[in-house]
């Protein structure tokens, strides 16, 4: 019986905010925390958000070479499905910030620089939900 490799997502923070690649494609998740040239890391600059319409995340076009940390998450959930699952994994509503409390709670374990978090994709939202609240109320 042959096994089927499966594609690995890769996950990083990228100026306060996440970046997601998947098959090629790359969605950026939040708003970012610092300015960003984004033609620096290889993407065209996307269309500013509006404040009153916040996005959950954006599909970022790649105009050369990308240039990311290499920290970061790997998973099996691609595309914009990764996007939305970051989204309600790690971005606070009011202000589509991404908490950097919940970011180190999922890469406590990483190994070189690389943490496995397929058991973020695996947890179910109402148990997410419950680790989410105490941490972010914790001080």
């Amino acid at each position: 019986m042959s096994q089927v490799a499966t594609k690995v997502a890769r996950v990083f923070r990228f100026a306060g905010a996440i970046l997601a690649e998947s098959h090629g494609e790359y969605y950026l998740v939040g708003e970012l925390k610092e300015p960003c040239n984004f033609e620096d890391y290889g993407f065209e600059k996307p269309p500013e958000s509006d404040p009153d319409k916040p996005v959950r995340y954006k599909k970022l076009r790649m105009i050369g070479t990308v240039i990311s940390d290499s920290e970061h998450l790997e998973m099996e959930t691609q595309g914009e499905e990764l996007a939305e699952l970051l989204f309600r994994r790690f971005v606070i509503p009011r202000n589509h910030s991404v908490s950097d409390r919940l970011w180190r709670v999922v890469t406590v374990k990483a190994e070189n620089g690389i943490a496995d978090a397929r058991w973020l994709e695996q947890i179910p939202d109402e148990a997410w939900q419950i680790v989410r609240e105490n941490i972010l109320k914790c001080l």
